[in-house]
C-alpha cells in the first residue's frame, strides 16, 4: 500500500508539471471560471434577495462549478487524449500499479482545483463583495464539500472518459454536458427562477447539490428561504454526493479503457 501511494504521489507531481507546461489547459481550467466571474459579476449586479446580489450568488456557483471543471471536465477530456497517444497503455505495461495512476490524476485535479478556489474567492472578495465565512461550521462544511465534490467529480470524469471515441473529439462530447448542467444547476441563473422541470432534472446530478452547498457556505442564513426546499438541506447534499461517488466508482471500474483499441 505504501508503494502504491508513493508511486501515486510521484505520478501526481509529474502530472502537475505536465499540466503547468500546457498553457491552454491552465488557462481553460483555472482562468476561464475567473473570466466568467468577471463577465457575469460585472453585468448582473441586481439584488436577488435582501443583502444578496446576483454577483455574490454567482461567485458561490462558480466555486462549485470550478470543482466540476477541475475534476470531471479536465479528466474526461485528458484521458481520451492520453489513450490515443498510447500513454496510459504504456503505463499499464510498467510495474506501476493501476491505482497509482488514478492517485496521480487525483493529485493533479486537487492542485488545479486549489488554484481555482484561491482565485475565485480572492476575486469574489475583492471585487464582488463575497463574504467569507466567519463560523467554524461553515468552513467545516466547505472542507467536506471540496473534498467530497472533488472526489466525486474526478471519479465521474474517469468513468465518462470511456464515452469519447477519440481524444480529438473528447472536448466536443464533454464540454456541452458541463455547460448544460451549469445552466440547469443554478450557476448562471437563480435556481428557483428556472422552470420546474429543469429544477427536477438538475436535482438528479451532483452539480446542483454542490452549488447549493456553496451557497450555504458563502451566503447569509436568510437566503435559505430562497432555496427550492426553503432550507439548505445539508444532509441531502451529503447523501447525493456520496451516491454519485459510489455510482461513479462502479462505472469507472467497469468501463475504464487503457487503450483505444479496446
Amino acid at each position: 500500500m505504501k508503494r502504491v501511494l508513493a508511486l501515486g504521489i510521484a505520478r501526481g507531481l509529474l502530472e502537475i508539471k505536465q499540466f503547468n507546461r500546457q498553457r491552454e489547459s491552465v488557462v481553460f481550467t483555472v482562468a476561464f471560471p475567473v473570466i466568467l466571474l468577471f463577465i457575469f459579476g460585472s453585468v448582473f449586479k441586481d439584488e436577488i434577495a435582501p443583502g444578496v446580489s446576483f454577483s455574490q450568488y454567482f461567485v458561490a456557483g462558480m466555486i462549485a462549478s470550478g470543482l466540476v471543471n477541475s475534476g470531471f471536465q479536465q479528466i474526461a477530456i485528458m484521458i481520451p487524449v492520453e489513450r490515443d497517444l498510447g500513454t496510459i497503455k504504456r503505463l499499464r505495461g510498467t510495474p506501476m500499479p493501476a491505482a497509482s495512476y488514478f492517485i496521480g490524476k487525483g493529485i493533479q485535479v486537487l492542485y488545479s482545483m486549489l488554484l481555482q478556489l484561491i482565485l475565485l474567492m480572492t476575486c469574489g472578495k475583492l471585487f464582488f463583495k463575497l463574504e467569507l465565512p466567519t463560523q467554524s461550521d461553515r468552513w467545516l462544511t466547505f472542507l467536506w464539500l471540496v473534498v467530497l465534490g472533488t472526489a466525486t467529480a474526478t471519479i465521474l470524469g474517469i468513468a465518462f472518459s470511456a464515452i469519447p471515441k477519440s481524444g480529438r473529439g473528447a472536448s466536443a462530447v464533454v464540454s456541452p454536458v458541463v455547460i448544460i448542467l451549469q445552466f440547469f444547476s443554478g450557476v448562471f441563473f437563480v435556481f428557483t427562477q428556472l422552470p420546474q422541470w429543469m429544477q427536477h432534472f438538475a436535482a438528479i446530478f451532483p452539480l446542483k447539490w454542490l452549488t447549493q452547498g456553496m451557497r450555504y457556505v458563502f451566503l447569509p442564513d436568510s437566503f435559505a428561504s430562497q432555496e427550492a426546499a426553503k432550507s439548505w438541506e445539508l444532509n441531502k447534499i451529503l447523501l447525493n454526493l456520496v451516491i454519485w461517488l459510489v455510482v461513479g466508482t462502479f462505472f469507472a471500474a467497469k468501463t475504464f479503457k487503457w487503450s483505444s483499441d479496446k
